[in-house]
């Protein structure tokens, strides 16, 4: 891995499909190069452009979720939610006794069995000892803004160059037509596939792609997101961390925490413990410095946990990692 690789990395989280000769363009490099080290970071398993959709602007509701268990059924059980495709972000924190998930449910959860998950399957689940879920009430960071953009390694310039038009998010939540849904689950895939590959699993024209494609990008629906190995920036340990904060100070102090270049992500959340991080550092010591440094010095933060991430079993988006599949560019 070198800064090149990273650069292309900032890049794609800017804009996931953008064209590699607009990126060799802006990074003063052939497009040969771009072309060649994508292909090697894609094969290699190191980076990964995702496809995937906003749930406030789909009317949906985001769950954090926290599963205790006796130690012989974590890892079935992480392995069990990560299956599932309405989840994201499955690890075991701490010891290895404790199961995290993000789960979306939207207008017809308890009809497709979404709500198995959080209400009715987990609690009588063998070996489980309690279930923990805490709703999504504001994010502050996260999403199409990943990590990644904290990394600075393009400069503003390159960044206003790179940086599409911001989404237009409408009044009313975006409702998904006909064959959707198989756009949708080959960007979650890859989200860089070609557009014949595209039109290949809607059975739509490549015009039709194109124009779908932009009506969700433009309404804030689908966003691209990068999935990176920890190894190329450098980044060894993870963290959750629950803060309780008073609710006059919860905005302000979710605004601050989101602007910390540790924090992937940043919610407020139902619950006592009312605002989320997910932290990522370069290995605990510097997780131990940003505890007890930036963090510790906020006001009005009472109290906060931190749970080490000891293994993450599923990143961003409804599928594990497969193949890397042909018709990607």
């Amino acid at each position: 891995m070198d800064d090149l690789d990273r650069q292309i990395g900032h890049a794609l989280q800017l804009d996931g499909r953008a064209a590699f000769s607009r990126i060799a363009e802006v990074l003063g490099v052939s497009d040969q190069t771009i072309a060649r080290r994508w292909a090697k970071l894609r094969s290699s398993r190191s980076m990964r452009v995702l496809g995937l959709t906003e749930p406030t602007v789909l009317g949906e509701t985001v769950w954090l979720v926290r599963v205790s268990t006796t130690p012989d059924a974590a890892v079935p059980l992480a392995e069990a939610l990560a299956r599932r495709t309405d989840t994201s972000w499955v690890g075991l924190l701490g010891g290895g006794t404790e199961v995290s998930a993000v789960c979306r449910s939207g207008a017809d959860w308890a009809r497709d069995g979404g709500e198995a998950v959080l209400l009715r399957e987990l609690p009588r689940t063998p070996r489980v000892l309690s279930v923990n879920a805490y709703c999504q009430l504001h994010q502050f960071f996260g999403g199409a803004e990943g990590l990644v953009l904290k990394t600075g390694m393009l400069s503003p310039e390159q960044v206003a160059q790179l940086a599409p038009p911001p989404p237009r998010p409408p009044d009313e939540p975006v409702r998904l037509i006909a064959d959707d849904d198989k756009l949708l689950a080959r960007l979650a895939q890859d989200g860089r596939a070609a557009v014949p590959d595209l039109a290949a699993a809607t059975g739509w024209s490549a015009s039709t792609v194109r124009r779908r494609m932009a009506e969700l990008r433009s309404s804030g629906a689908l966003y691209f997101d990068v999935d990176y190995g920890a190894h190329v920036f450098g980044l060894g340990a993870r963290a959750a961390v629950w803060l309780s904060v008073p609710p006059a100070q919860l905005h302000a102090t979710g605004q601050a925490v989101a602007a910390h270049p540790d924090v992937a992500f940043a919610a407020a959340t139902s619950g006592p413990a009312n605002l989320f991080l997910a932290v990522v550092c370069r290995d605990t010591a510097a997780l131990y410095a940003y505890v007890t440094g930036p963090l510790a010095q906020l006001p009005g933060v009472r109290d906060f946990e931190t749970y080490p991430m000891v293994r993450t079993l599923k990143g961003p988006g409804p599928f594990l990692p497969g193949p890397v599949l042909p018709g990607s560019r």
